[in-house]
């Protein structure tokens, strides 16, 4: 269960608990205070029947009284054919619709809200139909309102620990993609001065391997400076044929891969332009093949796969290895998210920001089945 846990789960159990007991409590409030009315308005009732039947004035003018503190209750009397007699705390000032009319409706809703009170005068009876005070009707809907305050708090709050958690990622990428061109820098600096060196020694031919060799190194190292620096900033895109820059990525990994691995790059057209960063297209599509290798054990096939579309260009990459766990799916661009004794989880990651911010595209999981292998899918803008 851990797995599926986080604190943005417990901050919703948090929220969901403080609703349920305010809703509770609100309930409970508005029981008590529901019963509050109805002894009210049974006062009510027996003042009626007071004021209509009694002959002592001081009976007569306290239940006046009481009929006439009554301010917040609405209620409709009736007599027994159903006829309204009397009306108070109804609104009808702010209406067009004729006052009439507008009782006869209340007087509906409240038939169904309450069952009447009986006034009864022993030479007849009349029935007092009652609603709810505008604080009772309040107070139900309280619970609801804070419900959208805390919900909207929640939204808000997500929002904003999501803002500081992408910027602290964005300053920690810049800050480890320029100290780490910076380091590079001084032996890269070193290593092409020794070359120059052993290039002007020309009575040396056994040097002509070596240098040929130290050269690619060279080069290789250049490029991953080059590559962090452009993490660290914003890289310029040009066009290129994506066919050709992927045939490079195979040509290249195939010789630094096991002798049972094969990487097939597939494609219909032999000319499909992109705007890419090509150094760090190179990174995202290493990375993915590297994962690809890991996965495999040492033997399998890599399939590359590209589709062409008007609009966007999609890039399949599929292996058959051992797959991820569906619960471990939308973990595995997460910074230090691995599966490897040895690594640090940001291959995938650093693969994410350069597709997404960079090249304002998309990368994920097509598909990953266990024991059958996984497909990463790339889509870039034409």
């Amino acid at each position: 269960m851990r797995q599926y846990l986080n604190w943005k789960t417990y901050l919703a159990i948090i929220a969901l608990f403080i609703v349920g007991a305010s809703l509770y409590y609100t309930s409970q409030l508005a029981g008590k205070l529901a019963d509050e009315e109805k002894k009210k308005v049974e006062e009510v009732a027996n003042a009626l029947k007071t004021a209509t039947t009694s002959k002592n004035v001081q009976e007569t003018a306290f239940a006046s009284n009481i009929i006439e503190q009554n301010t917040s209750i609405p209620f409709i009397l009736t007599d027994d054919s159903g006829s309204i007699v009397d009306s108070k705390n109804i609104d009808t000032v702010h209406s067009l619709t004729p006052q009439s009319k507008i009782v006869q409706q209340k007087l509906e809703v409240f038939k169904k809200l309450h069952p009447p009170i009986v006034a009864d005068y022993g030479t007849g009876k009349n029935y007092v139909y009652y609603g709810e005070s505008y604080l009772l009707t309040q107070l139900r809907y309280f619970p609801y309102v804070q419900l959208a305050i805390i919900i909207l708090f929640l939204i808000v709050v997500l929002i904003a620990l999501s803002t500081a958690h992408r910027s602290l990622q964005n300053q920690v990428w810049v800050g480890l993609s320029k100290e780490t061109a910076h380091q590079l820098g001084t032996p890269l600096s070193s290593i092409e001065a020794w070359l120059e060196l052993l290039r002007d020694d020309d009575s040396r031919d056994t040097h002509t391997e070596a240098v040929i060799e130290m050269q690619k190194d060279l080069d290789r190292l250049k490029l991953v400076a080059d590559r962090f620096g452009k993490v660290g900033s914003a890289p310029q895109l040009e066009e290129e044929n994506l066919v050709t820059r992927l045939e490079s990525i195979v040509g290249y990994m195939q010789k630094r891969t096991p002798q049972k691995v094969i990487i097939s790059l597939h494609h219909k057209e032999a000319d499909i332009p992109v705007n890419i960063s090509g150094p760090l297209f190179d990174w995202v599509m290493e990375n993915l093949i590297r994962n690809a290798l890991d996965a495999m054990g040492g033997q399998g096939k890599i399939d590359i796969t590209i589709y062409n579309h008007p609009q966007h260009v999609w890039i399949d990459v599929q292996d058959n290895g051992k797959g991820i766990p569906s619960y471990q799916v939308k973990r595995v661009f997460a910074p230090g998210f691995t599966t490897k004794k040895r690594g640090w989880g940001l291959g995938l990651s650093l693969s994410r920001r350069i597709v997404e911010k960079y090249h304002h595209g998309s990368i994920f999981v097509k598909h990953s089945e266990v024991g059958k292998g996984t497909t990463f899918r790339i889509i870039l803008r034409r």
